[in-house]
């Protein structure tokens, strides 16, 4: 009888050869196709203290993300914190518009885009399309449509109301195209998702430079779920000139400085 010790290199060659040709065909497409890796890479807020809740160090490209006004008056808040999200991400990658889709349906505060706004939050205007639909339907129909098309960056789209279903169908799609999907959720209830993360935005009073002027917008982050992450809750400021997220800090505001430091000095005797 024949060792096996002797038959198993040839046993086994077959699928080690198969195994080299497909990693081949892989390296292939990747030297001609440099970009195609990109799209399933994580997009990082490049904030360690908020990167560590998230799988991979940032939020998966490929999925469905949840963004829910912690108030009804946190509405415009959170519209700036994607908007100021989706500045960062792009200050990262080529090129590529977005795509926002505004429902006609909804009383929404500020559902209007401004480009002065967005602007103000580090976002060429240029680099947006809008949509506007008369009906729930219509706007899940075209962020669908949207992600399939492959185009956008990103699509952005705020819904009301979401079942489980089609929330599932949504978090497939977007896996699919490898494109992030924003809903905005202003609710006040929410059903269950399939999203990969729920976010939930409520107002800080934002930071102000010596002349009393706004200087970077402020939020409070509460992430509520996250698939394969941890939830947690942070205050955080965003720079639109460096597109850089940062922990808000206590004595950021200039004016409440000044105070403090005022106290400080008339309680040590001064005049």
């Amino acid at each position: 009888m024949a060792d096996m010790t002797e038959l198993s290199p040839a046993i086994h060659k077959p699928a080690e050869t198969r195994a080299m040709a497909r990693s081949a065909v892989v390296a292939e497409l990747r030297r001609l196709l440099p970009g195609v890796d990109d799209i399933r890479k994580p997009l990082p807020f490049d904030l360690p203290a908020l990167d560590s809740h998230l799988p991979r160090g940032g939020l998966a490209r490929g999925a469905l993300h949840e963004i829910v006004p912690a108030t009804e008056t946190a509405l415009p808040a959170a519209f700036g914190f994607v908007v100021a999200l989706l500045a960062h991400m792009l200050a990262k990658l080529s090129s590529g518009p977005l795509i926002f889709i505004l429902p006609g349906h909804m009383r929404l505060v500020s559902a209007h885009l401004s480009g002065h706004g967005l602007s103000n939050l580090g976002l060429d205007p240029a680099r947006v399309t809008l949509i506007e639909t008369a009906h729930r339907k219509d706007s899940l129909w075209a962020a669908t449509e949207a992600l399939h098309s492959g185009v956008p960056r990103a699509v952005i789209a705020a819904i009301d109301r979401l079942d489980l279903k089609t929330s599932q169908k949504l978090q497939l799609t977007a896996n699919d195209s490898g494109r992030p999907l924003f809903l905005i959720r202003p609710a006040p209830t929410l059903e269950a998702s399939a999203a990969a993360t729920r976010w939930r935005v409520g107002v800080v009073q934002a930071a102000r430079d010596r002349f009393g002027l706004l200087a970077r917008p402020r939020w409070n982050l509460q992430l509520e779920r996250c698939r394969n992450g941890r939830p947690g809750e942070w205050k955080v400021e965003y720079d639109h000139v460096t597109h850089r997220f940062s922990l808000a800090a206590a004595l950021a505001d200039h004016a409440l400085s000044r105070r403090a430091s005022t106290r400080s000095y008339q309680h040590a005797g001064g005049s």
